[in-house]
Protein backbone atom coordinates (compact mmCIF):
# COMPACT_ATOMS: atom_id res chain seq x y z
CA UNK A 1 0.00 0.00 0.00
CA UNK A 2 1.53 3.35 -1.17
CA UNK A 3 1.96 5.83 1.11
CA UNK A 4 2.25 9.52 -0.16
CA UNK A 5 4.81 11.72 2.15
CA UNK A 6 3.66 15.25 0.52
CA UNK A 7 1.07 17.04 -2.15
CA UNK A 8 4.25 16.67 -4.64
CA UNK A 9 3.44 12.75 -4.49
CA UNK A 10 0.21 12.65 -4.34
CA UNK A 11 -0.07 14.61 -7.44
CA UNK A 12 2.56 12.93 -9.29
CA UNK A 13 0.64 9.66 -8.32
CA UNK A 14 -2.66 11.21 -10.19
CA UNK A 15 -0.33 12.30 -13.38
CA UNK A 16 0.96 8.97 -13.61
CA UNK A 17 -3.28 7.60 -13.20
CA UNK A 18 -4.00 10.20 -16.51
CA UNK A 19 -1.03 8.67 -18.21
CA UNK A 20 -2.03 5.33 -17.98
CA UNK A 21 -5.74 6.44 -19.03
CA UNK A 22 -4.52 8.32 -22.04
CA UNK A 23 -2.38 4.88 -22.93
CA UNK A 24 -5.35 2.71 -22.36
CA UNK A 25 -8.27 5.05 -24.08
CA UNK A 26 -4.94 5.34 -27.45
CA UNK A 27 -4.75 1.26 -26.92
CA UNK A 28 -8.76 0.66 -27.31
CA UNK A 29 -8.87 3.12 -30.32
CA UNK A 30 -5.93 1.07 -32.00
CA UNK A 31 -7.68 -2.15 -31.48
CA UNK A 32 -11.45 -0.53 -32.55
CA UNK A 33 -13.80 -1.96 -35.21
CA UNK A 34 -14.80 1.03 -36.29
CA UNK A 35 -13.45 4.42 -37.00
CA UNK A 36 -16.71 6.19 -35.08
CA UNK A 37 -15.40 3.85 -32.03
CA UNK A 38 -11.81 4.69 -32.64
CA UNK A 39 -12.70 8.84 -32.49
CA UNK A 40 -14.56 8.18 -29.51
CA UNK A 41 -11.42 6.88 -27.85
CA UNK A 42 -9.05 9.31 -28.86
CA UNK A 43 -11.13 12.21 -27.70
CA UNK A 44 -11.11 10.20 -24.50
CA UNK A 45 -7.32 9.87 -24.52
CA UNK A 46 -7.37 13.38 -25.44
CA UNK A 47 -9.58 14.53 -22.48
CA UNK A 48 -7.30 12.32 -20.15
CA UNK A 49 -3.98 14.33 -21.08
CA UNK A 50 -5.97 17.66 -20.64
CA UNK A 51 -6.73 16.32 -17.03
CA UNK A 52 -2.65 15.68 -16.81
CA UNK A 53 -1.46 18.89 -18.11
CA UNK A 54 -4.20 20.66 -15.07
CA UNK A 55 -2.24 18.86 -12.36
CA UNK A 56 1.23 19.01 -13.92
CA UNK A 57 0.41 22.89 -14.26
CA UNK A 58 -0.90 22.69 -10.52
CA UNK A 59 2.56 21.28 -9.46
CA UNK A 60 4.92 23.68 -11.47
CA UNK A 61 3.40 26.60 -10.24
CA UNK A 62 2.83 25.48 -7.01
CA UNK A 63 -1.07 27.19 -6.72
CA UNK A 64 -1.80 25.09 -3.73
CA UNK A 65 -0.48 25.23 -0.18
CA UNK A 66 0.08 23.96 3.05
CA UNK A 67 1.91 21.45 4.87
CA UNK A 68 3.78 18.74 3.52
CA UNK A 69 3.41 16.15 6.49
CA UNK A 70 2.53 12.65 5.83
CA UNK A 71 -0.67 11.74 3.99
CA UNK A 72 -3.10 9.30 5.17
CA UNK A 73 -3.30 6.18 3.43
CA UNK A 74 -5.79 6.62 0.73
CA UNK A 75 -6.27 3.03 -0.21
CA UNK A 76 -6.02 3.18 -3.80
CA UNK A 77 -5.70 -0.34 -4.46
CA UNK A 78 -9.26 -0.51 -3.97
CA UNK A 79 -9.53 2.01 -6.68
CA UNK A 80 -7.92 -0.10 -9.43
CA UNK A 81 -9.16 -1.98 -11.86
CA UNK A 82 -6.95 -5.18 -12.48
CA UNK A 83 -8.11 -5.81 -16.03
CA UNK A 84 -5.75 -5.58 -18.59
CA UNK A 85 -7.08 -4.57 -22.47
CA UNK A 86 -6.60 -7.59 -24.92
CA UNK A 87 -6.14 -7.90 -28.79
CA UNK A 88 -9.18 -9.93 -29.00
CA UNK A 89 -11.20 -7.57 -26.40
CA UNK A 90 -15.28 -7.52 -28.22
CA UNK A 91 -16.56 -3.89 -27.80
CA UNK A 92 -18.72 -4.88 -25.17
CA UNK A 93 -16.29 -5.63 -22.91
CA UNK A 94 -13.88 -2.64 -23.54
CA UNK A 95 -16.89 -0.61 -23.16
CA UNK A 96 -17.40 -2.33 -19.52
CA UNK A 97 -13.58 -2.21 -18.84
CA UNK A 98 -13.89 1.55 -19.50
CA UNK A 99 -16.94 2.31 -17.20
CA UNK A 100 -14.73 0.45 -14.87
CA UNK A 101 -11.72 2.64 -15.09
CA UNK A 102 -13.83 5.55 -14.86
CA UNK A 103 -15.59 4.76 -12.17
CA UNK A 104 -12.43 3.75 -10.84
CA UNK A 105 -10.82 7.71 -11.42
CA UNK A 106 -13.70 8.71 -9.89
CA UNK A 107 -13.49 7.92 -6.66
CA UNK A 108 -9.79 8.30 -6.53
CA UNK A 109 -10.45 11.64 -7.39
CA UNK A 110 -12.98 11.99 -4.78
CA UNK A 111 -11.02 10.43 -1.68
CA UNK A 112 -7.92 12.68 -3.09
CA UNK A 113 -10.39 15.88 -2.72
CA UNK A 114 -11.39 14.97 0.43
CA UNK A 115 -7.80 14.62 1.97
CA UNK A 116 -6.40 17.68 -0.31
CA UNK A 117 -4.58 19.71 2.35
CA UNK A 118 -6.22 22.70 0.75
CA UNK A 119 -9.19 24.39 -1.24
CA UNK A 120 -7.72 25.05 -4.50
CA UNK A 121 -6.26 21.28 -4.28
CA UNK A 122 -9.52 20.17 -3.10
CA UNK A 123 -11.62 22.13 -6.32
CA UNK A 124 -9.24 20.52 -8.82
CA UNK A 125 -9.77 17.17 -7.73
CA UNK A 126 -13.36 17.98 -7.07
CA UNK A 127 -13.23 18.99 -11.07
CA UNK A 128 -11.29 15.82 -12.31
CA UNK A 129 -13.71 13.65 -9.99
CA UNK A 130 -16.54 15.10 -11.85
CA UNK A 131 -14.89 14.72 -15.42
CA UNK A 132 -14.87 11.39 -14.61
CA UNK A 133 -18.18 10.72 -13.94
CA UNK A 134 -19.20 12.40 -17.47
CA UNK A 135 -17.06 9.95 -19.14
CA UNK A 136 -18.50 6.81 -17.70
CA UNK A 137 -21.95 8.21 -17.83
CA UNK A 138 -21.09 8.68 -21.58
CA UNK A 139 -19.21 4.42 -21.89
CA UNK A 140 -22.89 4.00 -20.12
CA UNK A 141 -25.08 5.78 -22.96
CA UNK A 142 -23.42 3.76 -25.64
CA UNK A 143 -23.10 0.40 -23.44
CA UNK A 144 -26.88 0.78 -23.49
CA UNK A 145 -27.32 1.78 -27.02
CA UNK A 146 -24.66 -0.72 -28.60
CA UNK A 147 -25.39 -3.64 -26.42
CA UNK A 148 -28.54 -3.79 -24.48
CA UNK A 149 -30.61 -2.82 -28.01
CA UNK A 150 -28.62 -5.67 -29.68
CA UNK A 151 -29.44 -8.03 -27.00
Amino acid sequence: MKDFNSVDEILDFAIENEQNAVDFYTELASTARTEAIEKVFIEFAKDEMIHKSKIIEVKEKGIYTGPSGTVIDLKISDYMVNIKPTPDMTYQDALILAMHREKSAYKLYSALADKAPNTDLRNLFLRLAQEESKHKLRFEVEYDEYVMREN
